[in-house]
């Protein structure tokens, strides 16, 4: 008997062991992995997977995110390791990483020379708390990374700044935006820049210099050209013979119309207007409202107009109207201004400046899904018009404390004195930013000149192919300052507050989105759920959970243990009686 127990024993031992080493032997041949996730955060999109296995170098990341860190923070350097684990899985191990305490330096000029040369590359710094014996000390971070391939460098930022987000809120949107935020960057400094994007130029638009920031951004992914059209049929799409005809086609995969100034003639519209039915993407960047800052240097107050650049009827009969109307919003940015006075001293000091406002995206569209907050400047509303087979989507609309005035109106700095009246500010979510998808009908339907109607070079189309168009009814939100000396800023960063928007963010994404680079913004759309613990319902349910946390558990083992204690007296006492009769 003994023995047939201990051969059973011994085939049961021999058979864990074969499958363990079968099991192992198999998965040198195969390739897999199991996410037990509900939302699979652990499973890379078929994109990244794509990237990484085509991927024929070492890449090799340096993560300043190590050292003495609050839990939220080790919690998105957990999640940045466990990522970076996974894409060096699917990559051959052509992913490299490390990770790196910027404050663990042999002396303070060290550490401060890396905090400088970090901060040159591109990482924005974070101020945290930590506490410490003697109370609480200050410590600057750099939650970002330094990645390297061939040669070249990119930095990437892991946590995303949001304005008006809870610091958990920050960290899960970061965590969700990893797999995006490292497949972007390997993207841009592997991929083969193929497309080609138009900024239009000769109507008064942004120079070269103004979207100098915007340009360097957008030549990480795609080709640019400073386009005149000046009436050229051949200006926006090409023509080649194929074996049915002659085939038309955009020239660009996107154009960019960037604050003109200067009317358009009916034959660059046309020129525009055919490149859209032809399947070409459009940004345009538009202000109703003429208004500028440089006015206010040398007086108290300027005059708002309203201006046209011969685009409203396009623009109506694509979808959308864009007012002449000029927005305040209680949710804007500062400016240095009067402050008051000291004696008869005039004070200067920064002051919300109601026409510039501060636009928080509450969409989950991926274009500005997670996105910081946008800064616009002289903006106005826009109204959704035209044909329902046209998508309407509303990507940025002002704050719930908006007002909007009729132009001509005065702008005068005296409203950084005054205070504001909370009835006047009775407006809602005006939009100023709107996507339009579908296909469009041409401006020029029914009205159209014989020689153009009748030209072999451009093929007029009355209705379109399937396309889309992004309209902003701010052209500012590109442009970036550019200093005494020639040097500029970034785009969406503001001189007076060193505050860093999200302007850049928002028109790289749009780009992205115009240009089908679906890939990316299904990653985008991702949505993870990082369930954080409810501080304000944990303290006021706190006995509670202090009492079934303690009580339960001893009380399951009292029950267990005179439960445990009748059977052993009722089983014993049994064969006590059996023995003694």
């Amino acid at each position: 008997m003994v023995r047939k127990a201990m051969l059973r024993d011994m085939i049961q031992l021999l058979t864990v062991v074969g499958i363990v080493i079968a099991l192992n032997v198999l998965s040198g041949f195969f390739f897999t992995r199991f996410d037990l996730t509900s939302e699979k955060r652990y499973t890379l999109s078929e994109t990244s997977k794509d990237l990484l296995e085509n991927l024929d170098d070492v890449i090799y990341l340096k993560v300043y995110l190590d050292g003495e860190l609050p839990a939220g923070f080790r919690r998105l350097r957990d999640r940045t390791r466990e990522m970076l684990d996974e894409f060096r899985a699917y990559s051959n191990n052509n992913i490299e990483y490390e990770f790196i305490n910027p404050s663990n330096q042999p002396d303070e000029k060290s550490r401060n020379d890396l905090y400088r040369q970090l901060a040159k590359q591109g990482l924005m710094p974070t101020n945290i708390q930590i506490k410490a014996e003697d109370g609480v000390e200050q410590k600057l971070i750099f939650p970002g990374a330094i990645m390297t391939y061939r040669g070249q460098e990119t930095a990437m930022q892991l946590l995303k700044s949001q304005m008006g987000a809870a610091p958990e809120q920050m960290l899960n949107s970061s965590t969700e935006d990893l797999e995006y935020e490292i497949t972007n960057a390997i993207r841009k400094m592997t991929s083969v820049r193929s497309e080609s994007i138009g900024f239009i130029e000769g109507h008064g638009e942004l120079t070269e210099r103004q979207v100098a920031d915007m340009a360097k951004s957008l030549s990480e992914y795609y080709r640019l050209e400073r386009v005149t059209i000046d009436g050229k049929l051949n200006s926006l799409v090409s023509r080649a013979e194929g074996d049915s005809g002659a085939v038309i086609f955009p020239k660009y995969k996107a154009i960019i119309i960037a604050k003109p100034d200067t009317t358009f003639t009916e034959e660059d519209k046309f020129m525009i207007d055919q490149y859209i039915m032809y399947g070409g993407r459009v940004l345009w960047l538009v202000e109703p409202v003429f208004c500028n800052m440089d006015s206010l240097r040398y007086a108290p107050s300027t005059l708002a107009i309203p201006t046209s650049v011969n685009l409203e009827d396009m623009l109506f009969k694509y979808g959308v109207r864009v007012n002449t109307d000029l927005l305040q919003d209680a949710r804007c940015a500062a400016i240095p201004g009067p402050s008051g006075y000291v004696g008869n001293q005039l004070q200067w000091a920064l002051q919300p400046w109601v026409f510039f406002p501060i636009v928080i995206p509450k969409s989950e569209h991926p274009i500005v899904r997670n996105l910081n907050g946008i800064k616009l400047e002289f903006t106005s509303s826009m109204d959704t018009v035209g044909k329902a087979d046209i998508k309407k989507t509303v990507l940025l609309s002002t704050s719930d404390k908006t007002r909007a005035l009729r132009t001509p109106a005065q702008v005068s700095l005296d409203v950084m004195v005054e205070e504001p009246k909370p009835e006047q500010f009775n407006k809602r979510n005006l939009p100023v930013a709107v996507l339009l998808e579908g296909k469009f009908e041409s401006v020029f339907k029914n009205r159209l000149t014989a020689a153009l109607k009748e030209s072999r070079d451009i093929k007029y189309r009355e209705s379109g192919k399937s396309t889309k168009m992004i309209v902003v009814s701010d052209g500012d939100i590109m442009r970036n300052h550019i200093n005494p000396d020639g040097t500029y800023l970034p785009c969406g960063f503001d001189q007076y507050t060193s505050q860093q928007f999200g302007n850049k963010t928002f028109l790289l994404n749009a780009v992205n989105y115009l240009c089908d680079d679906m890939s990316l913004t299904s990653i985008r759309s991702r949505a993870l759920e990082i369930r954080l613990l409810d501080r304000k319902k944990a303290e006021a349910e706190r006995s509670k959970w202090q009492i079934i946390n303690v009580a339960i558990p001893i009380g399951l083992v009292l029950v267990f243990g005179f439960v445990n204690a009748y059977f052993r007296k009722k089983r014993f006492g049994s064969i006590s009686s059996k023995a003694g009769s």
